[in-house]
């Protein structure tokens, strides 16, 4: 493959690890986010944990996996956002922490006060990285406060508050809403009784959630956000660009153009307007595989949408649109991005079989009993 093949080839690769890292490590985040909400006791609690107890380390990789690619991929970018976002990130760190530790430690002492001090630690593991990564997304549409000197050295002068603006919070609550739907929509699949019958009402009721801030984020995004386009390169983009070896507009209606230029784009958001309501009505009409999988869709379709409203911008400059980075000028060398893609194409196989495989070990829907009959076995 020539050298601009390969930079798509990775755009794609990466947005596949990302759906990937949603619809697996996105129903467990799911599950411990509503931990306090549905769980009524501390065993149904302890039923939703042992849901996503055998699986949630293993889905994480998706997420490590994701991080390693972006390093490897488009290092300037990892280099732009860790620093720039720095904060951001540490907040998803010390929140990630909380998993590993919650899950290996709330059975360890029989005291409900120990327990329920876990279970928040769990809530806020799954609930903090799912709002953060939201919000992430909405400040990338509105561009980052970033610039490099000539030296290509980046400067950041934004700070963590200004994280939090309107726009990207509604962004944070499409991204925590649906990972909470999502979690739910397992639930369904994986328990029995009264927890079954809240998992389906909070399915059903967080999919019209989503698909009601997804609509508010599309209209904001369409009648009050400029976007970015590429105006011209001093440079051709199928070999060796730099960041500043292009200049960028900024133009009302520019984050829609791919849709006109591109009609099939179209369908990311169709998938997760179709994929929100086939949700609902799974949800409600109890049947719970084609709820998760319908969730799945949802999942797929909204982060479509802002990668395709994106591209080929990957971090536009808010301070300095010009040096924005996009898919063509922030890529590792040829060489690396095809070693790295026959890397991906026999180890990726092999780690979906596995995962396949230990689902369908250890798949069945757990109850109170079970629970009660094994409670020095599991979570």
């Amino acid at each position: 493959m020539d050298y601009e093949t390969l930079k798509v080839v990775w755009w794609v690769l990466i947005g596949v690890l990302l759906i990937g890292f949603a619809v697996t490590d996105g129903f467990d985040m799911g599950v411990t986010a509503l931990l306090r909400i549905i769980g009524r006791t501390d065993n149904e609690r302890r039923v939703m944990l042992n849901t996503v107890g055998p699986h949630w380390d293993g889905n994480q990789v998706w997420f490590i996996t994701a991080g390693g690619a972006i390093f490897a991929a488009w290092p300037v970018v990892y280099a732009v956002a860790f620093s720039g976002f720095y904060w951001a990130l540490l907040l998803v760190l010390f929140a990630l922490f909380f998993r590993p530790v919650g899950f290996e430690y709330r059975a360890k002492v029989d005291d409900d006060r120990w327990r329920l001090l876990w279970d928040t630690g769990l809530s806020i593991g799954g609930a903090v990285p799912a709002l953060v990564f939201g919000v992430a997304f909405g400040n990338l549409l509105l561009g980052v406060p970033f610039h490099f000197d000539e030296f290509m050295r980046s400067y950041y002068t934004g700070s963590f508050w200004a994280l939090l603006n309107p726009f990207a919070l509604v962004t944070g609550l499409v991204s925590l809403g649906m990972l909470m739907m999502h979690g739910a929509t397992w639930l369904q699949m994986r328990t029995t009784g009264d927890l079954h019958e809240r998992a389906r009402r909070w399915g059903a009721s967080l999919a019209v959630l989503v698909a009601a801030l997804f609509a508010l984020a599309g209209v904001w995004l369409w009648l009050g956000i400029d976007g970015y386009v590429i105006v011209s390169t001093t440079k051709d983009t199928a070999g060796v660009i730099t960041p500043l070896d292009k200049t960028v507009a900024v133009e009302a209606g520019a984050w829609l153009a791919n849709y006109s230029k591109y009609p099939l784009m179209m369908l990311a958001p169709v998938l997760g307007f179709v994929g929100l309501a086939g949700a609902a009505a799974m949800s409600m009409a109890n049947r719970s595989a084609l709820a998760f999988i319908a969730s799945s869709v949802a999942l797929a379709g909204i982060i479509l949408t802002a990668g395709f409203s994106l591209f080929p911008f990957i971090m536009p400059s808010s301070l300095n649109p010009d040096h924005s980075l996009t898919a063509w000028d922030v890529v590792s060398s040829t060489k690396t991005l095809t070693i790295m893609f026959w890397v991906a194409m026999v180890f990726v196989p092999i780690i979906l079989a596995y995962t396949t495989w230990g689902y369908y070990k250890m798949w069945g829907r757990l109850t109170n009993e079970f629970i009660e009959e094994n409670k020095y076995s599991t979570y």
